[in-house]
């Protein structure tokens, strides 16, 4: 009987230690998702989000909606006469309910219908660019820098947009992925760098593996208000995901994060104070 016992054992293990691999692969470590199913004697997300916060060597930003208050996009729509529009698409992406590159040629082309050309959209990001920051965001950049944290923007929006935020918070250009609008030598809207990683769809996963790869970074949050944003840690090597609800929340980001905020001061009071850093 032994050798009978030890060779439905060993076939066991050969069954389960395949699809135990696949599940971790679908539901990473820590997550919501594994969590329910292996059960509460796992670390809490939200205690365990924190813990990874205070040792984080990188945390990536989406910028519109967690930034800042506003959604670039739907202010360069201002520009235009087309800001409802525009806005309303802008959900659509944000909500995961249409491809995010097919979002984006829509609403530009929409603006290049609507007059946006290469000299009109430099004047708007002027008038319409300057940073409407979430509370204690700015502050909670700083606090990250000063604990020897690398900060990142990562966003599906546009880089005339964002530069100008990057400088406030003292975030260097080369730690800024974002898409760049394309025209031609007269001016014209020409499209948009379909090679940049945040111009479609799993951009942000993208991006961190990226830094992953280049940095050999071990424990990376991914912060935002949107599903493209979750997207960096059920399918990207982000270790914990803080979804932000401060300006607009989303029922599936506020369902799958580790830790769901609606103020920066939550995550400001987890960080060491000034002499402690």
């Amino acid at each position: 009987m032994a050798p009978l016992r030890r060779s439905r054992s060993c076939l066991l293990v050969a069954i389960t230690a395949p699809l135990a691999a696949l599940w971790h692969l679908w539901a990473p470590e820590g997550s919501p998702l594994a969590l329910a199913f292996f059960g509460s004697d796992k670390e809490d997300p939200v205690d365990r989000t924190k813990r990874i916060l205070r040792e984080a060597d990188a945390v990536f930003f989406d910028v519109d909606s967690t930034v800042v208050t506003t959604e670039g996009i739907d202010l360069i729509g201002k520009c235009f006469g087309i800001m409802k529009e525009i806005s309303e698409l802008t959900h659509k992406a944000m909500n995961g309910n249409v491809k995010f590159q097919d979002a984006m040629a829509e609403r530009l082309q929409l603006m290049a219908d609507h007059g946006m050309t290469k000299e009109k959209l430099e004047k708007c990001v002027k008038t319409e660019g300057v940073p409407k920051w979430s509370p204690g965001v700015r502050e909670f950049v700083q606090m990250l820098h000063k604990q020897g944290t690398d900060v990142y923007l990562v966003s599906g929006g546009f880089q005339n947009m964002i530069k100008p935020i990057a400088l406030e918070l003292h975030i260097p250009q080369k730690m800024i992925y974002a898409n760049e609008i394309l025209f031609d030598e007269e001016g014209n809207y020409a499209g948009f760098d379909r090679s940049a990683p945040t111009s479609a769809s799993g951009g942000k996963p993208k991006v961190l593996k990226l830094m992953k790869r280049k940095k050999g970074y071990k424990n990376m949050i991914m912060i935002g208000d949107g599903a493209t944003d979750l997207d960096a840690r059920l399918h990207g090597p982000a270790k914990a995901f803080i979804g932000y609800g401060g300006v607009s929340v989303r029922e599936k980001v506020k369902n799958n994060a580790d830790w769901f905020i609606t103020s920066f001061q939550e995550v400001l009071d987890v960080l060491p104070k000034g002499t402690d850093l």
